[in-house]
């Protein structure tokens, strides 16, 4: 009787572990993986072509210089890369820092007519953050991350 305890115990362990061990390598190849897609490109979103239409998904790009207007608290504007633009239109509030030649990540749906339909809007920035010199405004430092000038 106590050998069959045994095996029972070593089977159930075996089996565990093997369970285990697939769930481990569903995460890593199979769930994880379609997770790791942080944004697409306009080219990526219009190569899928009418199945795009309509579903959630985060765009990624460069704000078109010359695009930007605010008008009524509709928010347009273009967002490229090296091939394609897609309009993009939120009645969101941008982020301090967008402008043009920005990069940019938006989260919404392609709708039937082409222009994308942002629900967030996220800009893309570097870690050039320096607190603030001694008498120096914050305000000052923001436009020289804008302009590109930095001491």
């Amino acid at each position: 009787m106590n050998i069959v305890a045994t095996f029972r115990r070593k089977k159930f362990l075996v089996v565990a572990i093997a369970l285990m061990a697939a769930a481990l390598a569903y995460v890593l190849w199979g769930g994880l993986e379609q997770n790791l897609v942080y944004f697409v490109t306009p080219t990526e979103l219009l190569a899928k072509g009418k199945p795009a239409v309509g579903n959630p998904v985060r765009l990624g790009g460069v704000v078109v210089p010359g695009t930007i207007q605010y008008q009524d608290n509709i928010l347009t504007f273009q967002i490229k890369d090296e091939t394609h633009i897609v309009p993009v239109v939120t009645t969101n509030t941008p982020p301090q820092m967008f402008h043009d030649d920005i990069g940019v990540v938006v989260e919404g749906s392609l709708q039937a007519d082409g222009r994308f339909n942002a629900e967030r809007l996220m800009v893309k920035h570097g870690n050039e953050y320096r607190p603030p010199q001694e008498g120096e405004m914050p305000q000052e430092i923001y436009r020289e991350l804008q302009s590109g000038t930095q001491p």
